[in-house]
């Protein structure tokens, strides 16, 4: 591993901070703690911790001994100055004499000596860093430190690599009792250069910011080298159908399958040659079924993977039913696993959902799973990283972690389970959308909308540059498909299900008007309209029903069909006449998909400014109508104008409408000729 100090970077940051009145010391803190959380095969988010021992004035102005280490809730890759809290030095070395400190006992000390009663909480590993006397400590959770570390005889290992230049430390849960535990063995030679943490990471000291970052890149670089040192077969493959299925058809399967009480997962694939090959091992259920490589991952991946067998294409139901066997049998082993490990502890816990958060599928990948697109990927981040890790260590012999019961403390921990947070979700959180004509008007902003009532968003447009503006924009994700070429939307409802897991909620918006007297148009441009007013609709819906049946767990189907469809406008049956074929439409899936739990619904709107109702439009349609271009636009009973927002909110309602299909809404200000009911 490379070392990225750099003199002049340092001293930037000295120059940049100084004038916000941050000290050299955390200011060098700040940079260094950086360099590290930059690193993925040392620190992952929010893993890891940091520290420096610095002098700062208190609320009076007097100058105060304090250690500023990592808070809650900062990644050392971007962290702040105000990532890391001031806490009162004094006190807590004090500590270092109790025989015995609760959990909340130390969480409250920790914070009663903050300088800022605002500031976050401090790391779980504070009395660590206080109880140390270096200035500047650094720790991670380096790979090929765990690599090592996650052998049978790795501290053997590891005290044949660095002998007496590094502490050893047994594996204990953080808090109170490893810190005393580090302090013990560092005062049996404090010459050392950091201490090694066994299946856990690697902790390193320094006077300067500069001495303790190199002596972690010099640590990890040997680390890395021995790791490699042994043997370069890899592991043994077993025998794979000769054709495996596609991630978009596999995801919507798992997707389904890993729902509980209602409540689906957002999925992250990944594959590369290496993660084929790792699970693809003959002894995956071995070296897969071990646990997380350091206790850390535990509360984001749980400790072990789902491991679902090699889905052959062309037998889906073959695959389905073994998967379903599978989940079942997790889930059952999980229960299992809280039940008798919760029965030991004298203060009970209540049970997570025991859904994997990380599923194996050999021959194709792997998946992380979340509540989010977020917690998604940082499962599969983590995913990655076990891989890594257990590959290294199983080159120089099997791979092994921290007893069960250990894995049990850590996932259940209050305070491990605080840095997750506990807020309330968002109405739509947990749900996959797919927006037709995403790229501007009303679809742009059902596509906003809809994201922030916390769904992951698929932006669909024939603009590919406007799809991924309006997705970057809103996290999701953009794709280029001419909703009126079936083949195109196959592929990007594919793409959506590989990407996120499976879809939940389709919003078929995409259309254009033409216009004309029907018994003059021209019939080509009557086949075009359909072709994209109704036969449009008709592939998105298609393909979303496919993948919502696989699913099993119901879905939302919402068509965008104007007033038009029961209200037609004079010389303006091209564009009506599918529209009034789409509510039909809409109908009849409501009718015949009921039965799957998947809903139909559509809103009427009346003239939203788009790149559909173009200023052209409306100077043509108010001329249609004898009126004039404002009088047009908010000829309504409420007579005012009615936006793509208006709109988009209507497609959320029926969105969260649980009970509502085959309904249609009005979105147009009031307009008598064109209601319903």
């Amino acid at each position: 591993m490379k070392s990225m100090w750099s003199d002049r970077e340092a001293a930037s940051y000295v120059k940049r901070y100084g004038k916000d009145g941050v000290n050299a010391d955390l200011a060098l803190r700040v940079y260094t703690s950086r360099l590290l959380g930059q690193e993925p095969r040392l620190v992952l988010h929010g893993g890891g911790n940091t520290s420096v021992k610095t002098v700062m004035p208190d609320h009076l102005g007097e100058e105060t001994d304090v250690l500023c280490v990592k808070g809650s809730g900062w990644d050392m890759g971007d962290i702040e100055p105000a990532g890391l809290p001031a806490v009162r030095l004094g006190p807590l070395q004090k500590m270092a004499g109790l025989k015995a400190l609760s959990d909340e006992a130390m969480v409250n000390a920790q914070r009663v000596n903050l300088l800022d009663a605002s500031s976050p909480n401090p790391s779980v590993e504070t009395l660590l860093h206080a109880f140390l006397p270096h200035t500047f400590i650094d720790h991670t959770h380096s790979n090929a430190v765990l690599a090592l570390t996650d052998l049978k005889d790795g501290e053997a290992i590891c005290r044949e690599l660095w002998g007496e230049r590094f502490g050893y430390v047994p594996y204990i849960m953080p808090g109170f009792d490893l810190s005393k535990k580090a302090l013990e063995v560092f005062r049996r030679n404090e010459d050392v250069e950091g201490l090694i943490l066994l299946k856990h990471g690697i902790f390193t000291f320094g006077d300067t910011a500069k001495q303790a970052y190199q002596r972690m890149i010099r640590a990890v670089t040997e680390a890395e080298k021995r790791a490699h040192q042994g043997r370069k077969t890899g592991f043994v493959q077993k025998r794979l159908p000769a054709r495996i299925a596609r991630a978009s058809d596999v995801a919507p399967i798992l997707r389904g399958l890993t729902t509980h009480d209602g409540k689906p997962l957002i999925f992250d694939f990944r594959t590369s040659k290496a993660i084929r090959d790792y699970i693809g091992g003959k002894d995956l259920a071995r070296y897969g079924q071990q646990g997380t490589v350091t206790p850390d991952h535990v509360i984001r991946t749980k400790a072990k993977p789902l491991i679902v067998p090699a889905p052959e294409a062309g037998k889906l139901d073959r695959f389905h039913d073994a998967a379903e066997k599978a989940v079942a049998a997790y889930v059952a082993d999980y229960e299992a696993y809280f039940k008798r490990n919760n029965a030991v502890l004298t203060v009970k816990k209540k049970p997570l959902d025991p859904m994997p958060r990380m599923i194996a599928v050999p021959g194709l990948g792997i998946f992380g799973l979340g509540s989010s697109k977020k917690a998604a990927g940082i499962a599969a981040d983590l995913f990655e990283t076990n891989i890594a890790v257990i590959t290294d260590a199983e080159r120089n012999g099997p791979y092994t972690t921290i007893p069960e019961h250990d894995i049990f403390e850590i996932e259940y921990w209050s305070l491990e389970q605080a840095k997750l947070g506990k807020s309330a979700e968002k109405p739509l959180q947990r749900k996959i959308a797919v927006v037709t004509g995403g790229g501007s008007g009303i679809g742009a902003a059902t596509a906003r909308a809809m994201a922030g009532e916390g769904a992951v968003v698929a932006v669909l447009d024939r603009d590919a540059k406007a799809a991924e503006a309006v997705a970057a924009s809103i996290g999701g994700l953009g794709l280029a498909c001419d909703v009126t070429d079936a083949s195109a939307v196959k592929a990007a409802f594919g793409k959506v299900a590989a990407a996120f897991g499976g879809v939940d909620i389709v919003v078929s918006n995409a259309g254009a008007a033409w216009q004309g007297r029907i018994g003059d148009v021209d019939d080509k441009v009557l086949r075009k309209s359909f072709d994209l007013n109704f036969w449009g609709h008709q592939h998105v819906a298609k393909q979303a029903v496919a993948i919502m049946t696989t699913q099993g767990k119901g879905g939302c189907l919402l068509f965008n069909t104007s007033k038009q469809a029961v209200n037609p406008g004079k010389d303006f049956g091209p564009y009506g006449l599918p529209k009034a074929a789409t509510l039909f439409l809409m109908r009849q899936y409501a009718l015949d998909y009921g039965g799957d739990g998947i809903r139909s619904n559509a809103v009427n709107a009346d003239r939203i400014r788009s790149g559909l109702l173009t200023p052209e439009m409306i100077a043509s349609r108010s001329k249609a109508r004898g009126v004039s271009e404002a009088d047009y636009m908010e000829g309504n009973l409420l007579h005012r104008e009615v936006t793509a927002e208006d709109v988009a909110q209507a497609f959320v309602d029926l969105a969260l409408a649980e009970k509502t299909t085959a309904a249609v809404i009005t979105v147009d200000g009031g307009n008598i000729a064109a209601a319903l009911r």
